[in-house]
């Protein structure tokens, strides 16, 4: 059952999943209308699954699911995990890498491998105060609280 996203209970799972380039307008367009398609009909058990997504930035790709009605099971959640892997087919991107670190420069969001990243950071191009997206978020509220960071307040700060 698709709800918006910004509906879903603080409690609510998320998964995180960031793209190694932006997306398009167009590619944004048709990538909704999938993910509406998915959610829609996303189940476990056959019991209908309470689910929204955003996609934040033309990069992230953000899927929450209300727990309090129905836990996602192994199969829904490789299903999930299926569709994504689908995406990246379809649109010849990057969205199942976790080794790779996102960060704001001004308005412009850049992606890096965590090697990169590191070296940036003993370079000192990137600091405690550069906004880093901290995708290991789990719920709804620490999206909200935690996803959008500085680095000094991530996961990422042991890099720096």
């Amino acid at each position: 059952m698709l709800v918006e996203f910004n509906t879903l209970p603080d409690e609510s799972r998320v998964w995180i999943y960031q793209a190694n380039r932006s997306f398009t307008e167009n590619e944004i367009e048709e990538i909704s209308n999938k993910l509406n398609v998915f959610v829609e009909n996303w189940a476990a058990h056959g019991a209908d699954l309470q689910a929204g997504y955003t996609v934040v930035y033309k990069r992230f790709i953000i899927i929450g699911l209300n727990q309090d009605m129905n836990h996602a099971t192994g199969c829904s959640i490789d299903a999930s995990v299926n569709f994504i892997q689908q995406l990246e087919k379809d649109y010849n991107v990057d969205l199942m890498d976790k080794m790779n670190v996102s960060y704001k420069q001004g308005e412009f969001i850049a992606y890096k491998t965590l090697i990169d990243f590191k070296k940036m950071a003993k370079d000192k191009a990137v600091s405690k105060n550069t906004i880093v997206f901290n995708n290991l978020v789990n719920t709804v509220a620490e999206f909200k609280e935690n996803w959008e960071v500085p680095a000094s307040e991530s996961w990422h700060s042991r890099f720096l």
